[in-house]
């Protein structure tokens, strides 16, 4: 039944003339309050982590993060909340937010009970300070790794991360150690004795010497033949032979000034010829080293995905031929 004040207030609606609003008023107030309210909605932790869970498969990353960290606000005791964490990192990672990525998974590295999922956190870190080509960092957090880790393919994988980030840098000595440090029972899934063996011929990349090279340019055009740039040889042998024939051409002439203007723009060629050739041995040197790696890539390097989950940690292994 409505209530005195309900009432008073349908007269005031009869008062001002509102004869209609005063009967849906009356109406309203004698519906049952289930019929208007609105309904609760009550959530789980099961459904909360499969919606999350789904959004990041399909690709929704940015709905992922929200609806993980809403898992991890409503349900900070549950289990799964370290696995919440290094999903969120996954999300960052794929989005190419690798600050964000670092922060989501030190948070589930940093969980009281060491599982799979932390491991492949402490890793994942590691690769985020790659992509922010901070080696330095990712080289700290897999040493870190290496001490606290108990099982062989743990270390294993450390190792052989570590190796190649020493390889991608050219440390070759460094790059051999760690590819050594794996265990038997896992040098072929690593392809260790191929990466070993291809690794000792590093004294077969060609080379150039930038000194050499910064003597020879004393004839403009030279030093940049001697380091297989062709056409720059040639534009730094007609241009300084040019500047240098207008010089000799306007002393003869008697036009000194000219003379001088010309012999000090030709210096300042002459000078950027000899810098060109020293500059042009050592991006010879870096193509021919980057191309000696990544030919090691290509024929040795395996990938790894590791998939965190309830029981453990499954990685696959693919090698390319």
């Amino acid at each position: 039944m409505p209530t005195t004040d309900k009432i008073n207030k349908a007269k005031i609606f009869f008062a001002s003339g509102s004869y209609i609003k005063a009967v849906l008023f009356f109406i309203i107030m004698l519906l049952p309050p289930t019929t208007y309210a609105g309904s609760t909605l009550t959530i789980d932790s099961d459904s909360q982590f499969t919606y999350a869970m789904d959004l990041f498969s399909s690709g929704d990353y940015a709905s992922a993060i929200f609806e993980f960290k809403r898992f991890i606000y409503f349900f900070p005791e549950d289990k799964r909340v370290t696995l919440a964490h290094y999903t969120i990192g996954e999300s960052y990672f794929s989005k190419k937010q690798y600050r964000k990525a670092i922060r989501s998974f030190k948070r589930s590295a940093d969980a009281k009970e060491s599982s799979p999922v932390t491991i492949k956190s402490a890793l994942m870190i590691s690769r985020c300070h790659l992509q922010l080509c901070e080696p330095g960092p990712a080289v700290i957090q897999l040493r870190n790794l290496a001490a606290m880790a108990k099982e062989i393919d743990t270390l294993d994988e450390t190792y052989y991360r570590l190796g190649w980030i020493y390889l991608d840098r050219a440390d070759w000595k460094e790059a051999e150690n760690n590819f050594h440090k794996i265990s038997l029972q896992n040098a072929d899934r690593y392809n260790t004795a191929e990466l070993t063996a291809s690794i000792s011929r590093y004294h077969f990349i060609p080379r150039k010497n930038p000194t050499l090279a910064g003597m020879l340019s004393i004839l403009p055009g030279t030093g940049q033949l001697y380091c297989e740039r062709y056409h720059d040889a040639l534009v730094a042998f007609l241009i300084n032979g040019g500047l240098i024939w207008a010089a000799c051409q306007s002393f003869d002439r008697n036009l000194d000034a000219l003379g001088t203007i010309i012999g000090i723009t030709e210096l300042g060629f002459y000078s950027g010829n000899i810098y060109s050739a020293v500059s042009s041995a050592h991006k010879y040197n870096r193509l021919k080293t980057g191309n000696f790696i990544e030919n090691i890539r290509k024929n040795t390097r395996v990938n790894l995905s590791a998939t965190p989950g309830g029981k453990g940690l499954m990685l696959s292994v693919r090698y390319r031929f």
